[in-house]
């Protein structure tokens, strides 16, 4: 019998949810799951069908979400299914959902923009140089062994937490003359989170396509779907 995958897309267009989730089912296709689209969360209000699912793929940007269906993937998960995702599909999800945001334990605040001067009321004002630093837990994890630090020219995710993330990566926002702030400060950019008897796994880097199409992205997330999977 194969796997069954779930994945949940839509909200905001900016983060093309539709050829993002696409970039991923030949993956998921070639290591025996079946899989269903759904354009709202409303799936997870299904508790019959959540239990046979194996793993969610999330790609919901801010939007919303009803109890029930939150309740639904929380009971979903506590139970053993897995749920993935990157950048604002997961880490912006459900603003306005305290349950989301407590299941989640982490959640988008900020994206650095170039210098005022420089910018131009594009998507791209936001697209800065960084690294994403792999942590010595990373070495071996399964998700993410043999992948070395790297550099990206995107979104730089400013992201809060709570204490209960395993971190595999980080990403360190500078403090610069015309920043608010006033020293350098470290997020997490890859993680993993244990709920229940489920996994969780997320990774920040994954603003649009050609980010997802970087060789170290693409491998982590579809490392850490199967990784999150039942």
């Amino acid at each position: 019998m194969s796997k069954q995958a779930i994945i949940v897309r839509g909200g905001w267009e900016g983060h093309q949810p539709e050829a993002a989730t696409e970039m991923f089912l030949p993956h998921l296709e070639r290591h025996g799951y079946a899989w269903e689209i759904h354009d709202s969360p409303a799936v997870y209000a299904d508790a019959d069908r959540m239990a046979t699912a194996d793993l969610v793929v999330q790609c919901v940007t801010m939007s919303t979400i009803e109890r029930d269906q939150v309740l639904g993937l929380r009971a979903a998960i506590e139970a053993g299914t897995g749920f993935a995702g990157w950048h604002g599909g997961i880490a912006d999800s459900y603003r306005a959902s305290d349950d989301y945001l407590h299941l989640m334990g982490a959640q988008f605040a900020h994206h650095p923009g170039k210098h005022p001067d420089e910018r131009q009321g594009e998507q791209s004002d936001n697209y800065i140089p960084h690294r994403i630093e792999m942590l010595p837990a990373a070495a071996d994890h399964p998700i993410t062994a043999g992948i070395d630090s790297f550099d990206l020219v995107t979104e730089q995710y400013w992201v809060l937490t709570d204490g209960l993330l395993d971190v595999l990566a980080t990403t360190t926002l500078p403090a610069r003359p015309w920043d608010p702030w006033h020293q350098p400060h470290t997020c997490p950019a890859v993680w993993t989170r244990r709920w229940g008897a489920g996994r969780i796994f997320a990774c920040t880097p994954g603003h649009r396509v050609e980010v997802l199409e970087n060789p170290n992205v693409r491998t982590i997330i579809e490392r850490g779907m199967l990784w999150a999977s039942r």
